[in-house]
């Protein structure tokens, strides 16, 4: 299949890329920022680019992963984030319907978030699945991804596109810029249990994505890792996690002691990606078990963490 992916030099592009082209796929790697994963260096929100390359290969598919994310909100202005998040998701979603090809989007989970779910101020844990609204986002992060959604669901309405929205949960390698009373490995770790992906999953799902877009002809979907957390349990996660957490794994608390980690006191929100497993086939592999599993045969977590990770966007900023 000929492929265009855009952020190919990005922490998801550089995992993604070898997948699709392992198996069989023309990829074009299209992104900012110089890289061994960038074929074309360029922005989405050159349209005169855009329309070189689709005429030039004539792509079967775009996945579409290349965006200004949340750490960038520190180095660019809003208008970036309307150019490269919303005018360079028209651009390709102009592009990829005027010949047909299929069209996998890369949202966030970030854009359920409102102000009053990241206070956590509720008495129970809030549960988010595909069905959540009225969506308020935080940032022009948020906003700009939320409106990127908006314009697939459009180009799918009126022009027929095969078109399938992955909102994904964090899987990124950096330290969280939010929490630093935590070590990152341990928050990272918790999180397996409510709202994070490994990378590797992630790019597992988007493959799923591409090869069911045109059957589906358009989805949205929440991307994380499931949950062994139970909705009827929301109250008692808000109140004292650790201890939904060690009924659930007797031996979690010794072997997080043993590390020198923490079980989260309060859960104030939990992902549910039932959805996507029920629709389109996707189930994340990497879960809380099996950080429990490398932690019981000494193994490094199964999952990437590197504080000094900074993405390419940033020395464009």
């Amino acid at each position: 299949m000929r492929t265009l992916l855009t952020g190919a030099a990005g922490w998801l592009g550089r995992h993604l890329k070898p997948r699709l082209e392992a198996r069989g796929d023309a990829v074009t790697g299209l992104d900012i920022a110089p890289s061994p994963w960038t074929d074309v260096q360029g922005s989405v929100a050159d349209r005169a680019l855009l329309a070189r390359l689709f005429a030039t290969h004539r792509f079967e598919a775009v996945l579409h992963a290349g965006a200004l994310h949340k750490p960038d909100i520190a180095r660019y202005p809003a208008q970036a984030f309307i150019d490269a998040n919303v005018t360079g998701t028209l651009n390709l979603l102009e592009q990829a319907a005027a010949i047909g090809a299929r069209f996998v989007f890369t949202s966030t989970t970030s854009l359920m978030i409102s102000q009053a779910i990241r206070a956590e101020a509720g008495a129970a844990a809030v549960w988010l699945d595909e069905g959540v609204g009225p969506l308020a986002p935080r940032n022009v992060y948020g906003a700009t991804k939320l409106a990127a959604e908006g314009l697939c669901r459009v180009a799918h309405l009126e022009r027929g596109l095969a078109c399938v929205i992955l909102r994904t949960s964090r899987f990124f390698p950096e330290a969280d810029d939010t929490n630093a009373d935590i070590d990152g490995a341990n928050l990272k770790a918790n999180e397996f249990l409510h709202r994070r992906l490994s990378v590797e999953d992630c790019a597992e799902a988007h493959i799923v994505a591409v090869e069911r877009a045109a059957e589906i002809g358009f989805g949205l979907y929440v991307i994380s890792t499931p949950t062994p957390l139970r909705r009827e349990r929301a109250a008692d996660l808000k109140r004292d996690a650790a201890g939904v957490i060690a009924g659930l794994y007797p031996d979690a608390p010794a072997l997080y002691a043993k590390r020198g980690w923490r079980l989260p006191h309060s859960i104030g929100r939990v992902y549910d990606a039932g959805l996507a497993e029920r629709e389109l086939g996707f189930r994340a592999r990497t879960d809380f078990a099996a950080v429990l599993a490398a932690l019981r045969e000494g193994r490094p977590p199964p999952f990437a963490h590197d504080p000094g990770f900074v993405s390419p966007s940033a020395a464009f900023a």
